[in-house]
């Protein structure tokens, strides 16, 4: 039985999800397999490897998105999951934003980022 489990993102960039992950410090593979419960892996497009044995993996969906696989049990044995989830969500967001106001046309566009925790 899997250990995996599979959730929905609004994250639809690859480029800039591994820019963020690199952004915290985190290594990343591409077309790589997602380590987990004795010696499990599932193969996705996008992995964060953590410390310990187990990591996190995005796989793209036909609309474009990416959903999350990770043994998050496992995930939770060495790190606070929903902190480290959160925080990738965050720094994603702020990424995705800089890079979408550095489009043409926005140029001199005000824009005020406001963080909240």
């Amino acid at each position: 039985m899997s250990h995996f489990s599979t959730l929905r993102t609004k994250i639809t960039d690859a480029e800039i999800l591994k820019a963020s992950l690199r952004d915290l410090g985190i290594s990343v593979k591409t077309e790589a397999d997602v380590r987990g419960y004795n010696g499990q892996r599932v193969r996705s497009d996008i992995v964060a490897i953590l410390e310990g044995e187990y990591d996190l993996g995005w796989s793209r969906n036909t609309d474009g998105s990416f959903d999350l696989i990770a043994d998050l049990w496992g995930v939770a044995k060495r790190h606070n999951q929903t902190e480290l989830i959160n925080s990738i969500n965050q720094k994603y967001a702020v990424n995705k934003t800089l890079a979408e106001v550095k489009r043409p046309g926005l140029q001199n566009a005000n824009v005020k980022l406001v963080l909240q925790k």
